[in-house]
């Protein structure tokens, strides 16, 4: 079944692809911040289908060591040059390198080297080179995004590989580098990169888009009952929980009657979001299982008794928190793991799915 709210294009974020766009465009490398789900990775993809740029995707965090992150390169660079033409110049770069393209399997061509216990550098040289010398040849651009940066800290403990690397970004003139985190590095300000900050939609932004899609559909919000305002308030402009409640909306619609149109009401969105939460509940679980339990009061605080100032005396001695560097080291690494949003977003829990189900637990 095709799903209807997989969007084509990017939601309202015509300004933030343009500026990406235009860096690209002039060689410019730079970082994009938000919280998970918020559309960072939608935005670089758009840019460089609108550029008809390479994009090659690297997550670090799925990196756990330097073997790790040479085939995630290597297999990026394959993908987004496959080509005939394209495998046969990395075919001849690798003639000067102690790599091999290997053709012959049935799937995707590779990129494949012997065991290099302890020689893995050499090889990270010359793969870091290879998008550089594609883009030269064949007189494309590169756009690489590097998901999860720091992630690369918990294996190249001396700083060897990030060293590196943060020389590249800066040196190679046909390959943009976009680093994608949830909040901006001091390093990555002092290199002066610049930051496109993604923030959550507002309502006027995000209303046209769900009911323009709903309508594909042949739903629509009951204009006589709160609905549409429900839904809104629930995803709080979260381009990816707007997306995942309105297609189990969708899901729920078609079980009751295949072939709408019909209204939706009030009690639907929110028994949909009730029997959503639900099914989510072993992850949140984990989760906050999984944060210190100084940072877990914060966040239970947070979302049973939402305020702009946790720091006040007030609020610390009613939810019992942690006083001065405790609660704001809380605060930073909440902020860091992209659970809440910061001070220009009211310290508010910045997952709306999350946020729910804990008010829904709380209470």
């Amino acid at each position: 079944m095709l799903n209807p709210f997989l969007p084509e294009t990017l939601i309202c974020r015509e300004s933030e692809l343009q500026l990406v766009c235009d860096l690209v465009t002039q060689d410019r490398d730079f970082v994009v911040t938000g919280v998970p789900g918020i559309g960072r990775r939608t935005l670089l993809r758009s840019a460089a289908k609108r550029l008809g740029a390479r994009w090659l995707e690297i997550d670090l965090l799925r990196c756990r060591n330097a073997g790790q992150f040479l085939r995630s390169l290597a297999d990026a660079v394959v993908s987004a040059f496959n080509e005939p033409e394209e495998l046969a110049q990395i075919q001849q770069w690798s003639l000067n390198q102690p790599l091999t393209l290997d053709q012959s399997l049935a799937a995707q061509p590779r990129l494949t080297w012997p065991p290099t216990v302890g020689k893995e550098w050499s090889l990270f040289e010359g793969l870091l080179s290879l998008p550089q010398f594609l883009a030269e040849v064949l007189n494309c651009q590169v756009i690489i995004g590097f998901h999860n940066f720091p992630h690369i800290r918990s294996w190249d403990r001396q700083g060897k590989w990030e060293s590196h690397l943060r020389q590249e970004i800066q040196r190679q003139s046909r390959v943009s580098y976009a680093l994608v985190a949830t909040v901006a590095e001091p390093w990555m300000t002092v290199s002066h990169l610049p930051v496109i900050a993604l923030s959550p939609l507002s309502d006027a932004d995000l209303r046209p888009w769900i009911m323009n899609t709903l309508a594909t559909t042949g739903l629509t919000f009951d204009p006589d009952s709160q609905a549409l305002e429900l839904f809104l308030s629930y995803v709080q402009g979260h381009v990816k929980d707007a997306l995942t409640l309105a297609q189990r909306l969708w899901l729920s619609c078609r079980a009751i009657a295949p072939d709408p149109p019909g209204l939706i009401q009030a009690h639907q969105v929110h028994s949909t979001m009730l029997a959503l939460v639900q099914d989510l509940s072993v992850t949140f679980e984990a989760l906050l299982l999984l944060l210190p339990p100084t940072q877990a009061r914060v966040l239970e605080s947070l979302a049973l008794d939402p305020t702009e100032s946790p720091q006040a005396s007030a609020y610390i001695k009613k939810h019992q928190l942690s006083r001065g560097g405790g609660l704001q080291g809380a605060l930073t690494s909440l902020e860091e793991k992209g659970l809440i949003y910061g001070p220009q977003f009211g310290y508010r829990i910045a997952l709306p799915l999350l946020d729910f189900w804990l008010r829904q637990r709380l209470r």
